[in-house]
C-alpha cells in the first residue's frame, strides 16, 4: 500500500499528474526513515529535517508532524514491515509549466515502504570509493528531489569499480553521493561541519554522539585530501548503511585497506543503539 493525499491505496492507484512540479523542476522535498523491528529510527530527527527542507523552500506540509507520524505508523502496518524503509515525498503540486510559484495549488505528498536488510557484507568487509568535484548547489542541507548530481556521480564511481564517491570543493572533502564522510586521523574522528554544503544526516549526528560516548575526540571542521591520504581510517554514515568502513580511495588502500578497530567500535554502539545485541 502507498499513502497518496489522504489515502491509502494500491501502488497502481498513485496517479502523479503530468503537471506536477515534481517532474518540471525536481520542484519537491523527501526524507527517507529507517525502521528496524517495526519502529521509525529516530523519527523525531527526520521530521525536524522535513520541516526545515519544506520551510526553506516554501513549500507547505499536508499534515503536521503528530498527522504525519500516525499515517506513516499506519502505513508500516498496512505493510507488515519490520526491517526497511519508509520514503515519503511532497512536490510543490500540479501547475501549469511556469518557474514561479504558482497560487492555490495543493502540494502532492506520497510515501511508501521498501522492505531492506542489513548491509551486513559491506558493513563487515569495507566498501571502495572514489573522489570528485563536489558540482552540486549550495544548499546540500536541504532534501529535495534535485539529485541529478548525486545520480550521475554514484553511476560514475560504479563505472571506475568503486561503490561510492567523496566529494571535495576546492580539495575540502564535504560527504558522499548517499551518505556523510567520517575519517580517523591520530585516533580522533573529523567530519565536515553541518552547514549548507552537506546534509545533516540522521546517522551522521546519531554516530558523533555515540562517538562522544565512546570518549573519542570529535571535530566537526574541514579537511583535505591530503589529510584523507593520511587517514587511519575511513566511513561513511547514512540511513540504510549506518556504519560502512571505506577501505580504499582512488585504489589506494586507506592505512591496511581493512576496516579499522574505532569503526568497529562505532559499529557496535550503533548496533546496541538499535537494539541488537
Amino acid at each position: 500500500m502507498y499513502l497518496y493525499q489522504q489515502r491509502f491505496v494500491a501502488k497502481e492507484e498513485v496517479a502523479i499528474s503530468p503537471d506536477d512540479r515534481g517532474y518540471y523542476f525536481g520542484d519537491g522535498i523527501y526524507e527517507v526513515f529507517r525502521v528496524y523491528n517495526g519502529q521509525l529510527f529516530e523519527a523525531e530527527g527526520h521530521y525536524r529535517r522535513l520541516e526545515k527542507s519544506a520551510a526553506d523552500v516554501r513549500i507547505p506540509l499536508p499534515y503536521s508532524t503528530k498527522e504525519l507520524h500516525e499515517k506513516l505508523i499506519e502505513l508500516i502496518g498496512l505493510n507488515h514491515l519490520q526491517e526497511g524503509t519508509v520514503y515519503i515525498q511532497i512536490t510543490r503540486g500540479s501547475a501549469q509549466r511556469s518557474h514561479p510559484f504558482p497560487g492555490q495549488v495543493e502540494p502532492v505528498l506520497m510515501a511508501f515502504t521498501t522492505e531492506m536488510q542489513r548491509p551486513t557484507q559491506k558493513m563487515e568487509q569495507g566498501i571502495t570509493a572514489v573522489t570528485a568535484d563536489d558540482i552540486r548547489w549550495l544548499r546540500c542541507d536541504l532534501k529535495t528531489l534535485n539529485l541529478l548530481p548525486n545520480v550521475m556521480a554514484k553511476q560514475n564511481a560504479l563505472d571506475h569499480g568503486a561503490d561510492e564517491v567523496i566529494w571535495h570543493r576546492n580539495g575540502i572533502i564535504t560527504e558522499c553521493s548517499a551518505s556523510n564522510f567520517m575519517l580517523i586521523k591520530n585516533g580522533e574522528l573529523w567530519t565536515h561541519p553541518a552547514n549548507n554544503l552537506i546534509l545533516h544526516g540522521i546517522t551522521r549526528n546519531v554516530v558523533l554522539k555515540l562517538a562522544r560516548q565512546l570518549q573519542l575526540v570529535v571535530h566537526e571542521a574541514p579537511f583535505s585530501l591530503d589529510e584523507l591520504q593520511l587517514a587511519e581510517e575511513a566511513f561513511i554514515t547514512g540511513t540504510t548503511v549506518e556504519v560502512t568502513p571505506i577501505i580504499s580511495v582512488d585504489n589506494a588502500p586507506i592505512a591496511q585497506g581493512l576496516p579499522g578497530p574505532v569503526t568497529r567500535q562505532l559499529q557496535q554502539a550503533f548496533r546496541k543503539h538499535i537494539g541488537l545485541t
